[in-house]
Parts: structure tokens; sequence; C-alpha cells
């Protein structure tokens, strides 16, 4: 049995659900090969994309950064401490879309992920966060009536894989599936 001094020294050495998650971005910088399968639940379609990634890092003195918390109108004072920039070049295999650029900041501020914009809206969003295990990161947010929740997990240093449920009115619309590879 642990004695309190233990218990306090152990919490002291484990970082922070805050600290974790910047690990988690910070272990995601670089090029990926994201290889992804949107399935439309009702209608049964099923969308296949290739995506180029690249992640960059962003500090507290960043512009990407600064403007975000503009966005989010944190008070002037408040500073997001680190997050990325993911930039993408789509292609579409099984539908005839024309390929899809773009790309989006994330910051971590407290217990929030932010973001500039969601997956369905050019509009600023917040994510809440866990980690309910190493390497493994959990999203949850809420925007235009849907609710997202996304797993993102790190397999050694070359895999990421990923899983997003959309919903709606308390029922399931879709399920992404991703599969990236570091480039």
């Amino acid at each position: 049995m642990q004695t309190v001094a233990q218990s306090l020294n152990t919490a002291i050495q484990q970082p922070s659900v805050q600290q974790q998650v910047e690990a988690f971005l910070q272990e995601s910088v670089g090029e990926w090969l994201s290889q992804r399968r949107y399935y439309t639940l009702k209608e049964g379609m099923v969308q296949e994309v290739d995506s180029h990634l690249v992640i960059q890092a962003l500090y507290p003195e960043s512009d990407e950064l600064q403007h975000l918390a503009q966005l989010h109108e944190l008070p002037a004072e408040a500073v997001i401490q680190s997050g990325t920039k993911v930039s993408w070049e789509s292609t579409y295999r099984n539908i005839e879309r024309k390929p899809s650029v773009g790309s989006t900041i994330f910051g971590v501020y407290g217990d929030l992920l932010l973001r500039d914009r969601g997956f369905m809206t050019p509009k600023p969003v917040a994510a809440t966060f866990t980690i309910p295990k190493e390497r493994t990161l959990c999203l949850r947010m809420e925007y235009q009536g849907s609710k997202f929740e996304e797993e993102l997990k790190l397999i050694g240093s070359q895999y990421r894989t990923r899983q997003s449920i959309i919903s709606r009115a308390g029922q399931e619309i879709m399920i992404g599936q991703y599969l990236e590879k570091r480039l």
C-alpha cells in the first residue's frame, strides 16, 4: 500500500491531461498519408478519400494561435500555449468530386481543443478532450445540432488511426475511419 507521500509524488510526476494532449499533438507533427472511408449510415453510401496531410507545430507567439484566440473571443491576456496547423490535399477515389485543399488550426486552451473551423462549418469550434489511455486522444464537440466524437490513436511512430462518429438528434448518421501513415 502506498503512503500519502508516495501517492503525492506519483501524482506530481504524471503530466496533466493538457500536457498529454500537447505531447500527442507534438508527436503528430510531420507529413502523413491519410486513407479514409466515410460511411453514410442511412443511405449506405461509402466515400473513399486519400489525403496528404502536413501537420506543423505552433507556439504561443505564432500569428495563427493569436488569431485563433481572437476568433474564440478569449480575453486579451489569454495565451494558447500550443497547437498545430493541419494542411491537406484530398482526392476522392470512388466518386466524382474535385480535389479538396485546405487547412485548419488547433490550439490547446485549458481543457479545450480550439479550432478555427469545424468539419461541417467555417465557424470556430471547441472540443472537450480526454486521454483514456496512453497515446489515445478522444474529442467531443457539438454544433449545428450535430454531435462529433473522435478517437485518434498513435501506433508506434509511423501510424495513426482515427474514428469519427457524427450524430444528429441522438441518431448516428456518419462514421469516418482513417488509417494514417507517416511519410
